[in-house]
């Protein structure tokens, strides 16, 4: 950017040196490459280790060895029947349909600019493949908003191609967004070889890319949805340039038929040198039209990108199909962006704009920062200073997504349920009980979440509405409602597409601190036009005294057609402390079928566990250890038929422990379980 002519240095130097570990806590497995692909170790073999997000080079690997706990593997050597941690890494939701409610707000624009975000969620070497025992951890729940997601790492000294680990991968997919895996090829500044792009772009003897290949079955096999392609390696020459530009034809051509992307960052030149553009012009035009979309290096101008945009349409392209990087990596909402020449408040915007790594939202808190200092800094981020997309505040210099973009939302089919799971937590909540008090993260188990957060309609004073983590029905969190309004609220909860029967029935289960008067609202209409509210149906839930968790549930039988939203309205005659812990929404109760053939593996640091899917649908599964005194302790779940457990060990006079597995349904109903035994 103009702003910044030193940023492109910064911005390597984060890319590069940020994910370089210090000391990641696990050991290189059995089988290590050696150097230059001289083949595998003789070493004996080893237990297996803790499961990790996979990252390779090209083909030939750095002099010496790699650094503590870091693992050189050549993507060319790659094979699906013979990677060992394939079951943990695989995502399992498919990629969901979305569709565009009546926008929240005037001012965010449908079918015209979307958001894509690159975000580092850990270090290359040591990203988790099915989360981790700690709550700090970027929880990402703003999906509605965004159209691509970048699972951005790499490094020389590690790994220059990363691929997304399951749980970022199966939130995402819950939501629509797809997840792309990321090639990066660092300048020589940062350990970038030139050797190494050539590896990438290689030729066969029939004239194919086999990396490009190796690039679309590792998405095939992982469940992801494609590659962000970086090469920043300078020392080109056309010739090179062109091998890139085949190599990216070949890998769209290859991932079309699978539903893959391509998305390239605007570095290599048609000359093969390394020139950031900053726009689309002749120097670059040839990688845009190769790949899906492009985005545009930080030093774009409002020039630039108006040319840009109209280049782009003259290539037979839509605008909207270029990213303009925004980097807010190290002041977030307090970042400079001339927003007008991305997305003008009162004219067609002019393109799309990625994010480069909005987790600063988690990053910039202190180092003790809990879950909802998290969640109320990336609700500030995403939402806006009057955290609430309806009511955007127009004196607030960070055009929010909410206020520019509209959301999407996936809730589209029945049976819909969500306990407000976040994907993270201080314990585990099962029935409003706690049944594991270890903090805890995975993506993988977060519910589809609400896309508006929060709307509320009152003539009193707004409530405060947030995720919390003090409580919760079931997984680490729940929604709260506080203050003192003074009037009926109305919360806005899901925009649907819910086909409703005479079966239809929906559940809330809610708890008070205070008496709450509380009702289902529903609309089957959409606004009368962007920002006004729904027409809600209010249907009478009954007075929530203070106490316990309450189940209550409605019939549906007097609304016909489709949902268009769901929300609650609330009456307090004085202090308002409402907490919704569960929403069901369903025809039919489900019941899941059960897993089977649970068995255990003891590694170096921990157990892995696997077993045979139950047949028929299923959310995701739960695995507990059965205590000698006959208690279930919550050890995990996962979306896939695998999962790593660290640090068991024996209870007091324990000969060996009794683990099980069940399946999670829709509606969060339980099946039976599989269960086994390991011997200490």
């Amino acid at each position: 950017m103009n702003q910044h002519p030193t940023r492109r240095a910064v911005v390597i130097a984060g890319a590069a040196a940020a994910l370089v570990p210090a000391s990641p806590a696990h050991a290189a497995p059995a089988n290590t490459p050696t150097p230059h692909g001289a083949g595998p170790s003789t070493r004996p073999a080893l237990k297996p280790v803790q499961p990790y997000a996979s990252y390779w080079y090209p083909n030939s690997l750095p002099e010496g060895g790699p650094g503590a706990g870091i693992t050189w593997r050549s993507l060319k050597s790659w094979r699906a029947a013979n990677d060992p941690d394939l079951a943990f890494n695989a995502a399992s939701v498919p990629l969901a349909a979305r569709f565009t409610p009546t926008a929240a707000n005037a001012t965010a624009h449908a079918g015209q600019a979307r958001v894509q975000s690159l975000v580092s969620f850990g270090p290359t070497a040591s990203n988790p493949s099915q989360g981790a025992p700690t709550a700090d951890y970027y929880a990402l729940t703003h999906w509605a908003y965004l159209d691509e997601l970048v699972f951005w790492g790499g490094s020389s000294g590690e790994g220059l191609i990363l691929a997304p680990n399951a749980p970022v991968v199966d939130a995402a997919h819950r939501h629509g967004v797809p997840v792309l895996g990321n090639v990066f090829l660092p300048p020589a500044a940062y350990g970038g070889q030139l050797q190494w792009t050539r590896d990438l772009v290689q030729k066969d003897t029939a004239g194919r890319y086999p990396l490009a290949a190796q690039l679309a079955a590792v998405a095939a096999a992982y469940g992801f949805d494609g590659w962000f392609i970086n090469a920043e390696t300078g020392g080109g020459n056309t010739a090179l340039a062109t091998d890139m530009r085949g190599f990216v034809t070949e890998l769209k051509s290859l991932g079309t038929a699978k539903g893959l992307r391509v998305t390239w960052y605007d570095s290599m030149t048609a000359n093969g040198s390394v020139s950031w553009q900053g726009a689309l012009n002749e120097q670059n035009q040839a990688f845009f039209q190769a790949a899906d979309t492009m985005f545009l290096d930080f030093r774009w101008s409002p020039g630039t990108l108006a040319a840009s945009g109209a280049k782009a349409e003259q290539l037979g392209r839509k605008r909207y199909e270029l990213w303009a990087g925004v980097d807010v990596e190290s002041n977030g909402w307090g970042s400079s962006v001339d927003w007008d020449a991305i997305v003008p408040a009162a004219k067609p915007h002019v393109t799309s704009f990625g994010f480069y790594r909005p987790e600063w939202t988690r990053n910039h808190l202190p180092e003790h920062r809990t879950p909802g200092d998290f969640h109320a800094a990336d609700d500030r981020f995403w939402t806006g200073a009057s955290l609430d997309p309806s009511r955007p505040d127009p004196a607030d210099p960070w055009r929010a997504p909410a206020t520019a973009v509209a959301d999407r939302s996936t809730v589209t089919a029945l049976p819909f349920a969500t306990t407000f799971n976040t994907g993270h937590g201080a314990r585990w909540y099962d029935g409003g009980t706690v049944t594991s008090p270890a903090e805890w993260n995975h993506l993988g188990l977060q519910d589809r979440l609400p896309s508006r957060r929060w709307v509320t309609r009152t003539t009193g004073r707004h409530p405060a509405v947030t995720f919390d983590f003090a409580d919760a029905w079931r997984g680490g969190s729940s929604v709260l409602v506080s203050g003192e309004p003074g009037a009926p609220v109305t919360l806005d909860l899901y925009a649907t597409r819910l086909p409703l029967s005479r079966r239809t029935v929906v559940e809330l289960t809610h708890r008070a601190d205070a008496d709450v008067a509380v009702e289902l609202a529903v609309a089957t209409h959409e606004p009368a036009r962007p920002g006004a509210p729904y027409p809600y149906r209010l249907l009478p839930a009954g007075t929530l005294k203070a106490g316990a968790w309450t189940t209550t549930r409605l019939s549906l039988a007097g609304l016909s057609g489709t949902a268009r939203s769901i929300g609650v309205r609330l009456v307090a005659p004085g202090a308002l402390h409402y907490r919704l812990g569960a929403l069901a929404i369903r025809d039919e109760p489900q019941m899941p079928a059960r897993p089977r053939e649970l068995r255990i593996v003891a590694g170096l640091d921990g157990l892995r566990f696997t077993w045979r899917p139950a047949p028929g649908p299923v959310r995701h599964y739960e695995l507990h250890r059965i205590l000698p005194d006959g208690t279930r302790r919550f050890l995990g779940g996962t979306c896939q038929s695998a999962f790593f457990v660290p640090g068991q060990v024996p209870e007091q006079g324990e000969q060996s422990a009794c683990f099980e597995v069940r399946a999670v349904g829709e509606l969060y109903t339980v099946s039976g379980h599989a269960r086994a035994t390991h011997t200490w």
